[in-house]
C-alpha cells in the first residue's frame, strides 16, 4: 500500500468530514481547509498554500514536538517551541553545578547544543482513509472485548504494512469520528534532537502556578531546539556525526509582530477534546474524575515541593513532575468551575431530551436506536461506580515512581512473549526502544523518600475504597493491616535506583525477572492480574462505547441538520482568529497586549516574580530599539486572542494572514479551561508569547544574536 502525499479520502468519508465542519468554531483537520471560506476571516493566502497534498506548503514548517507543537524557523532544522515543552530536557540536563532551569541555556555554536534525550520529532507527510479497512476487522457475533482487540490489530497491521511500503516513515492510524472513520498518517520521526536556547525559568516560568492559565501575562514560555539526521538524511539516532535537518518549508519570523483586531491562525497539534460526548460522560467527570485529579495532584504537588525545600538537586528532580502535576491541577480546577458556572451538563440533558423524542418520533429510528443513549449512561455509570477502587489503583501504577518501573519492566516481559502485532503498542518492536529510554529518564529522577509517601498514600486509598474488592490486592503492603514495616522493607531494598540494573531487567523474560527477588517486581507480580482485569475492562468499555458512539454522532448529524465540529485527536488542524480582549467578569474589560513595564510591576523579587538583573536594567535603559510596539512604545511580552485551542497547541506558531510567525501559543485563559468540553467566542481565549519579546530575550539581552541572524530577522 504505496502511499504518496496524496491525501485518499473515500468519498463517503468526505461527504460526511465536509458536512460535519462546517461551523464557525474549529480545529479543522487541513484535509478539510478548501471547504472553508476562510478569506472572509482575513486569510491572505489560499487554502492550497496552507496545504496541498502535492507540494511543498506552510504546514511543512509544522512539527510535533514530544506532545506538543514547534516551528521549523530556519533552513538548518531550528525549532521554536514553548519552554513548558523543552523542561523536561532543561530539567534532565540539570544539576545544581549546571542548573540550566535558573540560569538558562545558550549555546554558542551547533557543537554546543545538548542531547535532549527521549526528544522525537514528527513531521507529517500524508494521509489515507482507512476506515473500511479498520471496521472490516470487528464482526457482529464478536464481544466488546474482541471487537476491540480486533480493530487494535487491524490497526497495527496497517501500521506494520505503510512503514514496510514506506520505509523510514512512521504509520499511526487515527480515529477521526469514534466507531465511524479512520485515516492513516504518515510521519517522518527525527530522532535526535538537541537543546539550543532555553531562557532562565523566572522568564520561562514567570509568575510560575499564580499566573498559569491566567491573564494578563508576562511569561516568556520559549524555547530553541533543533532537529538533525544523518549525513544522507535519513533519520537517525544521535551522533556527534549528525547534520541539522533541512526542513521542506521554513515559517518566516515576523519581527513587527501584531496589533489589536489582527487576524491571526494557528497550525498545531492539539490533543484530546470531548465536546461530542453526553451528559452521563459530563456527570462522571464533573462528579468523580475532575474532583479526584485535583484533590490529588495537588496532595502531590505540596509532597514533592516539600520533599526539594532543602536541597536544590532534589528540587531539580522533581521539577518536571511538578510542573506538570500543577499545570493539570489549575486545568482541572478550571474545568470544574467552568462547568458548573456554564451549566453545559444541564444544556446537554435538554438537548438529549430533544434528540430521544426526534428518535422515537420515528419507529424504524426508535428500533434502531432508541436505547442509544440509555446504553451510553450505562457504561459511564459502571465506571463512576468503580473509580473509587480504579482511580487509585492506576494513580499508584503512574504516581509512584518505583511502581511504575516496576510494572513497565513485568509487562514488557510478559508482552514481549508474544508475537510482534498483538503486544501492546508501547512493548513493539517499532516502539520499544523509545519506551526504555523514557523508562530509564524515569530512574534518572527517582527520589526514594517522597515516592514512599506517594506509594503509602494511594495504598491508603485503596484501603478505604468501598469497591477494593478481596483480592491480591487487598493483601499488598500499605492496603494490608499492620504493613508499615514491609513498605519500609520495599524501599530499602529496591535496585530500581540502578538504571543498569532497569536496563539489564528490560531484556528478561517474566521468570527470570522472578529470580531477581527485586521486591517491587515481586509486588508488581501479586497485582498483575488485577491490572490486567483493569486492562481487559478498559478495552471492553472501549468496544462498548466506540460502537454505541459511532450511530450516535451520524443521528446526531441527521437531527441536527447542520455541522459539528469533530473532536481533536492529536493530529494537524488549523483554527483562525482575531487578537481579542474580553470581559470574563462584570466590570472587567482586558486589553489584549501585554508588555515589559507589567513585567517590571509585577517583580517582587520572590518567587514566581523573579526578574534577571539583566532584562531589569535592559528595561531601565530602554534598550528595547528595534522591538517595541509602535503603539505602546514598550517590548509586547503577550498576545491574547479568540482562537480555538486545547492541549498540544502548546507551541503553536501564531501566524498572521499571510502566514508569518507573530507569536508563540502556550495557554488558555482560566475561563477557556473548559475548550475541551464546550467552546464559546465570549469566553474561549488563548495567550501567546509575542514574536518581539523572544527575539529581544534572545538577541539583546542574552547575546544570541547568530540565533536572530540564522533565522534571518538580523539584529536592530
Amino acid at each position: 500500500m504505496k502511499i504518496t502525499r496524496a491525501v485518499l479520502l473515500t468519498s463517503g468519508i468526505f461527504a460526511t468530514l465536509l458536512t460535519l465542519l462546517q461551523a464557525e468554531e474549529g480545529m479543522i483537520p487541513v484535509t478539510q481547509l478548501s471547504e472553508f471560506d476562510l478569506k472572509s476571516r482575513g486569510l491572505e493566502m489560499s487554502t492550497t498554500e496552507v496545504f496541498d497534498a502535492g507540494k511543498v506548503c506552510l504546514v511543512d514548517g509544522i512539527c510535533r514536538v514530544n506532545g506538543c507543537t514547534g516551528s521549523f524557523v530556519s533552513p538548518e532544522g531550528l525549532i521554536l517551541t514553548n519552554h513548558h515543552c523543552a523542561h523536561k530536557a532543561i530539567q534532565s540536563l540539570s544539576s545544581a553545578e549546571h542548573d540550566y532551569l535558573t540560569n538558562g541555556f545558550m549555546a554558542a555554536s551547533k557543537a554546543q547544543e545538548l542531547h535532549a534525550k527521549g526528544y522525537t520529532v514528527r513531521i507529517t507527510e500524508s494521509f489515507s482513509d482507512v476506515s473500511e479497512q479498520v471496521l472490516s476487522a470487528a464482526t457482529a457475533d464478536m464481544d466488546f472485548v474482541a471487537r476491540t482487540k480486533a480493530m487494535e490489530l487491524r490497526r497495527k497491521e496497517l501500521e506494520k504494512q505503510a512503514e514496510t511500503d514506506n520505509p523510514g516513515l512512521r504509520a499511526e492510524v487515527a480515529e477521526m469520528f469514534s466507531g465511524r472513520t479512520y485515516v492513516l498518517f504518515l510521519y517522518t520521526y527525527l530522532k535526535d534532537v538537541r537543546l539550543v536556547f532555553a531562557p532562565p525559568a523566572s522568564i520561562g516560568e514567570f509568575g510560575g502556578e499564580v499566573d498559569n492559565w491566567e491573564w494578563p501575562r508576562h511569561t516568556g514560555d520559549f524555547s530553541f531546539m533543533r532537529a538533525y539526521t544523518a549525513p544522507d538524511g535519513s533519520a537517525a539516532e544521535y551522533s556527534e556525526r549528525n547534520v541539522p535537518y533541512r526542513p521542506r518549508r521554513v515559517l518566516k519570523v515576523q519581527p513587527d509582530g501584531v496589533n489589536e483586531s489582527d487576524f491571526v491562525m494557528l497550525l498545531g497539534y492539539p490533543g484530546r477534546t470531548v465536546r461530542q460526548r453526553t451528559a452521563s460522560f459530563l456527570k462522571y467527570e464533573q462528579g468523580v474524575r475532575l474532583p479526584y485529579v485535583v484533590d490529588t495532584n495537588a496532595w502531590e504537588i505540596k509532597t514533592l515541593e516539600e520533599a526539594g525545600l532543602e536541597d536544590r538537586a532534589v528540587a531539580i528532580r522533581l521539577a518536571n513532575r511538578i510542573k506538570s502535576l500543577a499545570n493539570v491541577e489549575k486545568r482541572s480546577r478550571g474545568q470544574l468551575l467552568g462547568l458548573g458556572r456554564t451549566n453545559v451538563e444541564q444544556a446537554k440533558i435538554t438537548e438529549e431530551m430533544q434528540f430521544q423524542a426526534w428518535i422515537d418520533s420515528d419507529e424504524q429510528r426508535k428500533a434502531q436506536a432508541g436505547s442509544l443513549l440509555g446504553d451510553i449512561d450505562e457504561v459511564y455509570t459502571e465506571i463512576s461506580g468503580a473509580a473509587s477502587f480504579e482511580l487509585p489503583l492506576q494513580s499508584l501504577r503512574s504516581s509512584c515512581q518505583c511502581v511504575s518501573l516496576a510494572f513497565q519492566i513485568f509487562d514488557a516481559a510478559v508482552e514481549r512473549q508474544k508475537p510482534d502485532l498483538q503486544r501492546e503498542t508501547a512493548y513493539m518492536d517499532r516502539n520499544f526502544e523509545l519506551t526504555s529510554q523514557q523508562m530509564l529518564l524515569a530512574v534518572q529522577d527517582l527520589h526514594l523518600p517522597v515516592d514512599q509517601k506517594i506509594y503509602a498514600e494511594f495504598t491508603r486509598r485503596l484501603a478505604e475504597s468501598p469497591a477494593t474488592p478481596s483480592s491480591s490486592i487487598a493483601a499488598i503492603p500499605g492496603v494490608a493491616d499492620n504493613s508499615q514495616q514491609a513498605v519500609e522493607r520495599l524501599f530499602a531494598q529496591t535496585q530500581l535506583t540502578n538504571p543498569d540494573f532497569v536496563r539489564k531487567c528490560l531484556s528478561m523474560s517474566p521468570e527470570q525477572l522472578q529470580g531477581l527477588n527485586e521486591p517491587f517486581l515481586m509486588l508488581v507480580e501479586t497485582m498483575y492480574p488485577e491490572y490486567m482485569k483493569l486492562r481487559e475492562t478498559d478495552k471492553r468499555r472501549d468496544g462498548q462505547l466506540t460502537q454505541l458512539y459511532g450511530p450516535f454522532l451520524e443521528l446526531k448529524r441527521q437531527y441536527q441538520n447542520s455541522a459539528f465540529i469533530p473532536d481533536a485527536n492529536g493530529t494537524l488542524r488549523l483554527t483562525t482568529g482575531h487578537i481579542r480582549g474580553d470581559s470574563p467578569r462584570d466590570g472587567i474589560r482586558r486589553v489584549p497586549v501585554t508588555t515589559v513595564r507589567g513585567v517590571i510591576e509585577k517583580t517582587t523579587g520572590n518567587e514566581p516574580f523573579v526578574t534577571p538583573d539583566i532584562v531589569m536594567q535592559k528595561a531601565k535603559n530602554r534598550d528595547t530599539t528595534g522591538f517595541r510596539h509602535p503603539q505602546l512604545g514598550d517590548v509586547p511580552v503577550a498576545i491574547l486572542y479568540d482562537t480555538d485551542t486545547t492541549g498540544g497547541n502548546s507551541g503553536s506558531p501564531v501566524m498572521n494572514s499571510r502566514g508569518e510567525l507573530v507569536g508563540l501559543n502556550f495557554d488558555r485563559t482560566f475561563e477557556a479551561t473548559i475548550n475541551d468540553f464546550a467552546w464559546n467566542p465570549d469566553y474561549s481565549r488563548s495567550i501567546g508569547v509575542d514574536i518581539r519579546y523572544i527575539l529581544w530575550i534572545t538577541g539583546p539581552v542574552y547575546g544570541s544574536n547568530h540565533l536572530l541572524n540564522e533565522m534571518g530577522v538580523g539584529v536592530p
